[in-house]
């Protein structure tokens, strides 16, 4: 069956038919245009380039490899965890199709070996495997469609390579558990780039290092500053797990940085409201007061027209007004304390005549005689 399919597509070169027959064992079926293929396994280092001196390399299909994954691998979740919540699914959507993930297939599923590239890049750690597994899948959606790419996914990659299940409930976001577990116990946290400059290649490599409480801990290096990162808080969380010395100095850390805001506060606030805002007039108390509508004593004393309060007077009040008034002090009610004759009878309502002060006079003269 094989001999008649070459046979019929008629490869001119022994590698052409070493190439369909990696190919078939990886995606599992027989490209129709094997040019899509060719550059999903070429690396921009190998600088190829077409009749018309255009570069060719896989990074046109990583980009569409890319969008369609993240389609196909979003469909495949969404039907497969019914009920479960949007961040649930994006969460698991994003570990089938990280780069870390798609490194590990690649290496597992031979890709790596089919890459075409200057030999130098694939010595280190590089996104190399990865970015190819994506042009692969671009060429194949070129090549066959949609359908074969959900096919590829569905039934070569989730039932064969990855457990679905066992990736969606498994944690491998470092750096958020880290940030997560800083949070909680309100320690500071920082991720502080310590180096980052260019391989023998042109590739950028990052290295960062987490620091607590000032307390240096992990340092990581990859060729992003996601990668660096997430190696670091790997290496950190390690450490406060496996070493009780290093937490213990990170607690200690925080206990000094905030001793000011824990010590209590010695002076207690004053709770007195302050009212020094009103002002106030003190009445001396051997002053009467002037009230208006009312006549002091003058010259005589039949001008004295004041109505004063109720007076109590041998067990009987005696009122010489209807309204209600304010009631004094005792020593506010006389004009003069000194004054031994003042007397209530020389107080009266009812305005008298010359003739009768005359009479009245004469009489109280005849009395004391």
């Amino acid at each position: 069956m094989l001999t008649n399919f070459f046979d019929r597509i008629k490869l001119p070169f022994r590698k052409e038919k070493e190439l369909y027959l990696s190919l078939y064992r990886i995606i599992g079926f027989y490209p129709r245009e094997i040019s899509y293929y060719k550059q999903a396994l070429m690396h921009k280092s190998v600088a190829h380039r077409n009749a018309k001196g255009r570069p060719v390399h896989n990074e046109r299909l990583e980009f569409l490899g890319d969008a369609i994954l993240d389609a196909v691998v979003g469909d495949i979740v969404f039907r497969h965890f019914e009920g479960k919540r949007e961040g649930f699914l994006t969460n698991t959507r994003s570990k089938i199709v990280q780069r870390d993930t798609l490194n590990k297939l690649a290496q597992e599923m031979g890709i790596n070996q089919l890459i075409l590239s200057s030999g130098h890049s694939s010595s280190h750690n590089s996104y190399m495997g990865g970015n190819a597994f994506e042009a692969l899948v671009g060429a194949i959606y070129l090549d066959r469609g949609y359908t074969a790419c959900m096919r590829f996914m569905e039934k070569r990659i989730l039932r064969q390579i990855i457990n679905i299940d066992r990736v969606a409930y498994k944690e491998v976001n470092f750096k958020s558990k880290l940030i997560e577990w800083s949070q909680k116990n309100r320690v500071n946290l920082e991720f502080r780039l310590l180096d980052q400059h260019n391989d023998e290649n042109g590739s950028p490599v990052f290295c960062y290092q987490v620091t607590i409480e000032n307390l240096k801990g992990g340092k990581g290096t990859g060729y992003s500053k996601k990668e660096s990162q997430q190696i670091a808080s790997k290496l950190t969380l390690e450490r406060l797990r496996k070493e009780p010395q290093f937490i213990d100095a990170v607690f200690a850390a925080k206990a000094d940085r905030t001793k000011m805001e824990e010590e209590p506060v010695q002076t207690v606030p004053d709770t007195e409201e302050k009212t020094d805002f009103i002002i106030t007039h003190d009445i001396p108390q051997s002053q009467e007061p002037a009230q208006p509508n009312k006549d002091k004593t003058t010259e005589t004393p039949r001008k004295r027209t004041s109505k004063p309060a109720p007076v109590q007077t041998e067990g009987r009040a005696e009122t010489t007004a209807e309204k209600p008034q304010t009631v004094r002090p005792a020593a506010q009610l006389s004009v003069d304390d000194d004054d031994d004759e003042f007397d209530l009878s020389d107080i009266s309502a009812k305005e008298q005549t010359r003739e009768e002060i005359i009479a009245a006079a004469e009489a109280a003269a005849f009395a004391e005689s």
